[in-house]
């Protein structure tokens, strides 16, 4: 118990040894309180730190931005083909029609025949794969309109966009590539690559970043992004 002093001009002071005990006892304070702010600024999952991400709505488009990539998403228009013209139906449902009632997420789909069932989003939040990946894209430079991802978005071929079969639509996840060590993260916004072999096909933009747009493949990791808003 700190016991005030009464001083010179009759008003109640510390001693001495009570204000630095005081002045302690601040500091402690201060301390650990800069410990708690420091704790809750950072979500960790599985070793692996989330990285937040911030969303700004513009009219017709939304930009996300994660880590220092910036990803801007917009809607396609229903009279643009699909990027992949492969896909028969999804959610027992034609493509499109299942695109405008939001049904794609995570929900099976069959391509020439064959059905795929994506995982869950819980599932992908442990994802991490090592294979080959290709990048797609280069027809929609010059073709006239443009084309529609799986998830009802307009495909661009510059951006940081990726295809995959299995994981939830969309995705955030990092790719490395295991020949040169470049690594970036890209937005899973559609279905693909069907070439046995291949894991991820990447935007021919996501490609350049990551050093294999010439020689058309890489072996590469992809693995989830957790992100906090």
């Amino acid at each position: 118990m700190l016991i005030p002093e009464r001083g010179i001009n009759g008003r109640l002071c510390l001693s001495p040894a009570a204000a630095l005990a005081r002045f302690t006892l601040m500091v402690v304070c201060l301390f650990l309180l800069s410990c708690g702010i420091i704790k809750t600024t950072y979500h960790i999952t599985a070793g692996t730190l989330k990285l937040g991400y911030k969303v700004t709505k513009f009219a017709g488009k939304t930009v996300y931005t994660v880590g220092k990539f910036t990803f801007t998403v917009v809607k396609a228009p229903f009279s643009w083909p699909l990027t992949n013209d492969h896909i028969e139906s999804i959610d027992g449902l034609t493509p499109k029609e299942a695109i405008r009632q939001g049904r794609v997420k995570a929900s099976p789909y069959v391509v020439s025949g064959k059905r795929y069932v994506p995982m869950s989003v819980a599932a992908a939040q442990s994802y991490r794969e090592e294979g080959l990946a290709s990048w797609y894209g280069f027809e929609t430079y010059r073709q006239k309109g443009g084309h529609m991802t799986a998830n009802g978005e307009a495909f661009d071929p510059r951006g940081m966009n990726a295809a995959h079969k299995y994981l939830p639509l969309p995705t955030f996840v990092r790719v490395t590539n295991l020949e040169n060590n470049r690594r970036i993260i890209v937005r899973v916004n559609d279905r693909g690559p069907f070439v046995p072999g291949r894991i991820i096909d990447l935007s021919a933009g996501a490609a350049k970043k990551l050093g294999f747009h010439d020689q058309g493949t890489a072996r590469v990791r992809v693995e989830t992004v957790p992100v906090e808003s």
